[in-house]
């Protein structure tokens, strides 16, 4: 692990429970880094995994990172205050978005152990999740799957019978749902990636359901 300074972090006012993910959405791991670390962006994380696995320590656990910026999950509103952030390298969306390289994603999940063995985490998260009507990453490609297998975060194959309507499942679930179609389209890159083909799919409620019933959020 390579410590490099941000200055950019504060005091924390909640406990920790949260990890989010991210990517950096930039064309390279040293141009995320500068930004990263410039005072002037107001822009931080704890964390950066470079397409090679190289880890980045930026800002201590114990301090709060500017990572989250206006985002919500489960009635709360500073997310920056109770997550531990990490920005994984990847051009994103804007600049040709790829699959995350092994070696990255192997290291992603140590590092999420690592924190978790520190920590107690109740939610592991992408941007998406907690401000689905501004960002989109780390997107539909991140192996959500195989973190869950190796016990972080959480998946499900399962389809099950809709008890609520999809409104009431997103709401219940956690996410922020005063734009209920960014707030479907964040589920589906997440838990069903499947979904963002076709958002009428029927499949999708019954994703939701079964993570509303399968998972302690």
């Amino acid at each position: 692990m390579i410590e490099i300074f941000s200055p950019n972090f504060e005091e924390r006012k909640l406990p920790i429970d949260m990890i989010v993910l991210h990517y950096t959405g930039m064309q390279s791991t040293k141009n995320a880094l500068e930004r990263l670390c410039n005072a002037e962006t107001k822009v931080s994380s704890h964390y950066l995994v470079d397409e090679n696995g190289k880890v980045f320590h930026l800002v201590d656990e114990k301090k709060r990172a500017y990572h989250a910026g206006v985002s919500f999950w489960k009635g709360r509103c500073d997310i920056n205050s109770c997550s531990i952030g990490i920005e994984i390298s990847n051009p994103g969306h804007e600049f040709g978005y790829i699959p995350f390289p092994k070696k990255q994603v192997a290291s992603v999940i140590n590092l999420c152990q690592d924190i978790q063995a520190r920590n107690t985490i109740k939610y592991v998260l992408g941007h998406s999740d907690v401000a689905p009507t501004r960002k989109q990453d780390p997107g539909e490609l991140f192996p959500w799957e195989l973190l869950a297998e190796n016990n972080i975060g959480f998946w499900t194959n399962d389809f099950l019978d809709n008890e609520y309507t999809e409104q009431e499942l997103l709401e219940k679930i956690g996410y922020d749902i005063s734009n209920f179609e960014m707030a479907k389209i964040a589920f589906c890159r997440h838990f069903y990636p499947r979904g963002l083909e076709d958002l009428s799919n029927k499949k999708i409620i019954q994703r939701m359901q079964a993570v509303f019933e399968n998972v302690t959020f």
